[in-house]
């Protein structure tokens, strides 16, 4: 089976874009595919965050996403710090990549801008990501288009690495899903769903009560009209309503408002179909949440499926860029 890595971020509750449009393609992944997933807490460092709540961070994500249908007797489930080939082989990569490369990165533009405070890590942590993918030979990387320059910077460095020391790494391919939900702010319906947002009004959490459901639906911004119909240009609010809904029961949005004469039963049923698809999640959260000790020894061998997976990467990258290896490799 071709090996497939993805990873996410410990930065607060997941909600249901990232449901639609990450986290269900990884479930069907895992079964067809040598997958690995990875809570990436090291790149969570190169923003403010606070200390205090990393690690509680860390650990809710691993149970939201073993919640949502990671199975970790299928993949390979770990934290990005637990396993210390990531940063040693991100060095090396580091003397591979070039500025010009790194300072052409659209994220590092909207999140660094000018700032002179901004954090190195912030401008290199492309690098790390390229490390990440590298250590484990993934031949498919599930990207969206958001990070389709970082996945170019993994195989141009992969490339140029293998080209100087010889062949050592596996040069990796974008997947991108062919078809995606379109997940869009339930208050500002013309941009994806986000916990950034102003109002957490317009985002749905993957571990939202019904009543929370019901109360971010119904306040959804729609328009003046009472027609129900889909076109996402002149009606982004209602045709974000049916996008949802047809993420959730498998229909066509445009099909489904053909169903609906008023905004309020198409309100009550998005609410119900949502409420449905995350149900099982939300359920099987609060068992994990409440046996912290089963979570982390999957977490621990999860980190040790990695590690005999990255040392011999690690080894291969050290000795080819010419590194005098010590007693028992680098990998040891």
């Amino acid at each position: 089976m071709a090996r497939v890595l993805s990873g996410v971020q410990p930065s607060g509750d997941l909600h249901l874009g990232n449901y639609l449009g990450a986290f269900r393609y990884w479930v069907a992944d895992q079964h067809d595919h040598d997958a690995l997933f990875c809570v990436v807490d090291l790149h969570a460092m190169t923003l403010d965050y606070d200390p205090a709540l990393l690690a509680t961070r860390t650990l809710e994500t691993a149970e939201s996403l073993l919640a949502v249908g990671l199975d970790p007797e299928v993949c390979t489930l770990f934290v990005q710090s637990h396993v210390p080939e990531h940063p040693r082989l991100t060095w090396l990569l580091e003397c591979t990549a070039t500025f010009g490369e790194l300072r052409r990165m659209t994220q590092f533009k909207d999140k660094g801008g000018e700032q002179e405070t901004v954090r190195a890590a912030l401008f290199t942590y492309p690098v790390l990501m390229a490390a990440d993918i590298l250590l484990y030979e993934a031949e498919r990387v599930p990207v969206g288009e958001d990070q389709r320059q970082h996945l170019e910077l993994a195989r141009d460095v992969a490339i140029r690495f293998n080209h100087r020391y010889g062949q050592t790494f596996v040069v990796p391919e974008a997947a991108v899903p062919k078809v995606a939900a379109r997940v869009m702010d339930l208050q500002e319906p013309t941009r994806k769903m986000s916990k950034s947002v102003s109002s957490p009004l317009g985002t749905v959490l993957v571990l939202d009560p019904p009543e929370e459901i019901d109360r971010k639906v119904r306040k959804a911004v729609t328009d003046t009209e009472t027609e129900v119909h889909y076109d996402p240009l002149s009606k982004p609010g209602v045709s974000n309503l049916l996008e949802l809904l047809g993420a959730a029961t498998g229909g066509d949005p445009a099909e489904l408002a053909d169903r609906y004469v008023n905004y309020g039963q198409l309100k009550a049923d998005v609410t119900e179909a949502l409420t449905e698809l995350l149900r099982p999640a939300r359920e099987r959260f609060a068992e994990l949440h409440a046996d912290r000790g089963y979570v982390e020894s999957v977490l621990a061998q999860g980190a040790a499926k990695a590690r005999a997976l990255a040392g011999p990467t690690l080894d291969r990258a050290m000795r080819g860029a010419g590194l005098l290896a010590p007693p028992g490799g680098f990998s040891a």
